[in-house]
């Protein structure tokens, strides 16, 4: 599964650009306006200010999601025209995650390569590396729940919508006929149900 962590964010000039434009290091995940300090530093600084900037508190899903959600908003102030949150829609989830797979770490072969539906390619090939499907799966699902924790509503959900939960589909789809690999959910085994013993007939008479 890919990793959105490789990407460092960038200052555009919202005067000159186009379109979202960052550079090929641009990160996911270390959007963030928290400054976490050094530990040797800390140690002397009271316990209170240290308890309020310290993202330790939090859970890596919690971290993750927040910086998820900045990442998101950058790209929308970049958007040119830029976007407010309110009206962004599927669509516009859909060119964010189509922007990202240009940092994608999962080789996904064409139709026409010898190592089509090859789980372990033998050799390397000229076919584009994108983003894996669990990683944009996952990402959505921070980014839908960042919304809803931000004021969102649950029926206005741009990461919710059905455009974005079909693209998430195909690419599923796609990718595992292009990898050779199965993104089944394997069904659990249920321990065999024990009956409880029938009523003999007899007592049922004497009774």
């Amino acid at each position: 599964m890919d990793s959105l962590q490789d990407f460092e964010t960038s200052n555009t000039n919202p005067s000159t650009a186009l379109t979202p434009n960052f550079p090929a290091n641009f990160s996911i995940t270390t959007m963030t306006t928290t400054t976490i300090s050094n530990p040797s530093v800390t140690a002397s600084s009271s316990p209170s200010s240290s308890a309020s900037t310290s993202p330790s508190t939090l859970s890596r899903y919690e971290n993750q999601k927040r910086r998820d959600w900045n990442t998101f908003g950058q790209y929308l102030r970049n958007h040119r025209p830029p976007l407010s949150l309110s009206r962004c829609s599927g669509a516009h989830v859909l060119e964010f995650l189509r922007y990202l797979d240009q940092f994608g770490k999962t080789k996904v072969h064409g139709p026409l390569c010898p190592f089509f539906g090859n789980p372990n390619p033998p050799a390397p090939c000229p076919c584009p590396l994108r983003q894996a499907w669990g990683s944009l799966d996952a990402l959505i699902g921070r980014l839908r729940a960042a919304f809803e924790e931000h004021g969102g509503k649950p029926e206005a959900n741009p990461f919710g919508a059905r455009a974005v939960r079909l693209y998430l589909r195909e690419v599923r789809d796609s990718q595992a006929k292009a990898r050779g690999i199965s993104y089944e959910k394997k069904k659990r085994k249920r321990p065999p149900q024990s009956h409880p013993p029938l009523p003999h007939p007899n007592r049922n008479q004497n009774q």
